[in-house]
């Protein structure tokens, strides 16, 4: 079938709009679909999410802080299984109104703070625990910059070559190389910026590269949509680099597991309450 096969109508319905992997969550309007209260942990920091590159973001930024002994990082990260629709529920919707993983409860502050969207929370905790972003008006901006290429960037990766390479119904030539195009072009942004720079924005580890590295840093080791031949990803030497670098964190390797469900049992750690949750998984 090609891309001529269909044909919009006047005014566009949703049936029949379904189709491929999250056909079952997908739907025209916000809000609720029914009542279901969030489950509440013992600390300061309620994440709700599930481990996806978006909620892996996090999850990393939350281990780091906890790594340079922020005692008010401890946090409870509560799984949201996006595929059976707990992101409809009212609980997590009164958190975010755009039903989208990740989700934070900050219980410090009173009256307790919601913050969504993923770039949000990591501005919100960066600045809450004064690390991770540089001080200086100008180190600010570049890592802004950076930040903010990422929100605007991962849709055209994940919403839009994702989707049509791994996820649609059937393979669609315009969109697929519109998007491969696009992705490209992104990684030899990325490439380009690394090969004069140890990370992101220059010498130091910042936010941009704990959510920039989920992303670009799985597609180019296989880990997101399966594409790195597809896309030639041994020629970014620069975010191979970089990717592998920032892989032997300690606090990614721990960030990573956190609400993820799917791979190597050892390699999981659907629900995150305490440090020791950690203990008996492969953290190598």
């Amino acid at each position: 079938m090609t891309d001529e096969a269909y044909k919009p109508p006047r005014v566009w319905s949703a049936e029949g709009a379904g189709g491929g992997r999250f056909a079952n969550i997908n739907r025209p309007v916000a809000g609720p679909t029914h009542d279901q209260e969030l489950p509440t942990g013992k600390h300061p920091l309620q994440l709700y999410s599930l481990g996806t590159p978006n909620g892996m973001k996090v999850t990393i930024l939350l281990e780091e802080l906890l790594a340079l002994g922020h005692k008010g990082a401890e946090y409870d990260a509560h799984l949201i299984r996006i595929n059976e629709g707990d992101q409809f529920g009212s609980g997590f919707v009164a958190i975010n109104p755009n039903s989208k993983i990740p989700a934070l409860l900050d219980r410090s502050e009173d009256p307790p703070v919601r913050i969504f969207e993923s770039g949000a929370i990591m501005l919100y905790l960066a600045e809450k625990f004064s690390e991770f972003m540089l001080e200086d008006r100008v180190g600010r901006a570049e890592c802004l910059s950076w930040l903010f290429w990422h929100t605007g960037a991962v849709p055209f990766l994940g919403g839009g070559f994702g989707h049509f390479y791994a996820y649609a119904p059937e393979p669609l030539e315009y969109p697929i190389n519109r998007y491969t195009m696009e992705v490209k072009r992104q990684l030899d942004v990325l490439d380009r910026q690394l090969a004069e720079h140890r990370y992101i924005t220059g010498d130091s580890y910042t936010i941009a590269d704990m959510a920039i590295w989920p992303w670009y840093g799985g597609l180019v080791k296989n880990a997101v949509y399966g594409a790195a031949e597809f896309l030639e990803a041994h020629t970014y030497t620069h975010v191979l680099r970089w990717t592998d670098e920032i892989a032997q964190r300690p606090a990614v390797k721990r960030g990573r597991m956190v609400n993820k469900t799917w791979g190597a049992p050892e390699k999981q750690l659907p629900e995150r309450h305490d440090a020791s949750d950690f203990d008996g998984l492969d953290l190598g």
